[in-house]
């Protein structure tokens, strides 16, 4: 069986103009806000198809990759998520918090990987930032396992 890249992600929203302030101001992510005919859908751009950042030493240019969680009923937000890119940890987290989100506790370091913590956008859901190694591509990249 061929392996089948996640592509597309969806995150449930109360006020998709709150959430949609939420992206755009901690991110950057760009909104296309549909109508009535299209259930109110909100279209993400996470990146721009014309200028990608730059994959990673043997990544698949384009897509996502994810794991699994063992849930814990102590933790809060046990429920899907995506993880985010970025740079810089700490000022990603300012920025997660400017905008109306809350960062979940202090980022931990991921053996070979980079420094992760979750946090919770302004509807709950839980997400989180991954700030990979020097080796990583940064901000944006793809498959950042």
């Amino acid at each position: 069986m061929s392996m089948n890249p996640v592509i597309h992600f969806e995150l449930p929203c109360r006020d998709r103009e709150r959430i949609g302030r939420f992206y755009a101001g901690a991110f950057g992510w760009k909104l296309q806000f549909l109508g009535p005919e299209m259930g109110h859908y909100t279209v993400v751009t996470t990146a721009d198809p014309q200028n990608p950042p730059p994959a990673p030493p043997g990544a698949v240019p384009g897509c996502i990759n994810g794991g699994f969680f063992i849930a814990d009923a102590h933790m809060p937000a046990q429920h899907p998520g995506i993880v985010i890119g970025v740079q810089d940890l700490r000022a990603a987290m300012a920025r997660v918090a400017q905008a109306g989100g809350s960062v979940l506790g202090e980022p931990m370091d991921i053996p070979g990987v980079g420094a992760y913590v979750a946090f919770t956008d302004t509807e709950g859901n839980r997400c989180s930032l991954l700030q990979p190694l020097a080796s990583g591509s940064g901000e944006g990249a793809p498959c950042v396992s």
